[in-house]
Parts: C-alpha cells; sequence; structure tokens
C-alpha cells in the first residue's frame, strides 16, 4: 500500500459549512491558490460534484487534471485521478468531524509523479500541499458569514 500524507486542523464552522466550502469547485480558484480553473464535468443525482476538471500551476509545476470525486454522506468526500499530465496516481479524503462549536477537518493525500522524486522529497511536497489546502479552507470558511 502507498505511503499517503495527512494533516488536521479544526475550523470554527459547523461541518456543513465546511463541506459546502469543499463541494463549490467552482470558486477554489478564489482561496485555493494553486487551482486557476475548476470545471464540474459530472454530477450524481444530488447534484455533487462526480468529475471534476482541475487546471493547476504551482509555480514550477503546472498540471490539467480531471478527478474522480466519492461523496461518504455529509462528512466525508475522496477523489481518484482520471488523467493528468504530470501525475502517475492521486487519492485524496477529506474526514470532517464536529469537534465542539469547530469542525476537525483531516485530510490525507497520496501522490505519485511522472517523473522520478525521491520519496522523502514526495512525502514533503504532499504535506505542503496539504497545509496550503487546510489553512485555504479555514479562512474561506471562517470569513464566510455563518448563519
Amino acid at each position: 500500500m502507498a505511503e499517503h500524507t495527512s494533516s488536521t486542523i479544526t475550523i470554527e464552522a459547523a461541518p456543513a459549512d465546511v463541506m459546502g466550502v469543499i463541494a463549490d469547485f467552482a470558486r477554489y480558484p478564489e482561496w485555493t491558490g494553486e487551482v486557476k480553473l475548476a470545471e464540474v464535468l459530472a454530477t450524481d443525482g444530488s447534484g455533487r460534484a462526480e468529475k471534476v476538471r482541475l487546471v493547476m500551476d504551482a509555480g514550477a509545476i503546472k498540471d490539467d487534471q480531471t478527478l474522480a470525486y466519492t461523496w461518504n454522506g455529509d462528512n466525508e468526500v475522496s477523489w481518484t485521478l482520471v488523467k493528468s499530465q504530470m501525475l502517475r496516481s492521486l487519492d485524496g479524503t477529506y474526514l470532517l468531524k464536529q469537534a465542539g462549536t469547530g469542525t476537525e477537518v483531516t485530510y490525507r493525500l497520496t501522490v505519485d509523479v511522472k517523473i522520478p522524486m525521491l520519496g522523502m522529497i514526495k512525502r514533503k511536497a504532499e504535506k505542503v500541499i496539504i497545509d496550503r489546502a487546510l489553512d485555504g479552507l479555514k479562512k474561506r470558511v471562517e470569513a464566510k458569514p455563518q448563519p
């Protein structure tokens, strides 16, 4: 089994509010930094994204990728790579858990790039991706007016 990297952060909002921001792909370019375009290609019966195209620009690394999403209730979403120019595989999960008045968000990520890369360097890159995503998510959710 491939090694994964994970990190957890607490966001001062209800799980539904956090998941609402995660599920709003059209707004990813406003808060993620690396995502320049997010286009929902297919949705499920509930209107949630099943397939999403993301155009990424992280400086030296640029990619056009398609991800398939699986929603497990209102507290978990996972994705896997369908196609990419730079990646061989990408598997990720956001897991949300009520934590007092806020939400504990755990982000797990496993990435395999097409170019050779030392495992230690790959884990460090995954950690940077996760930490940036969680920080951006926290700022975005906590900046939104809560009902």
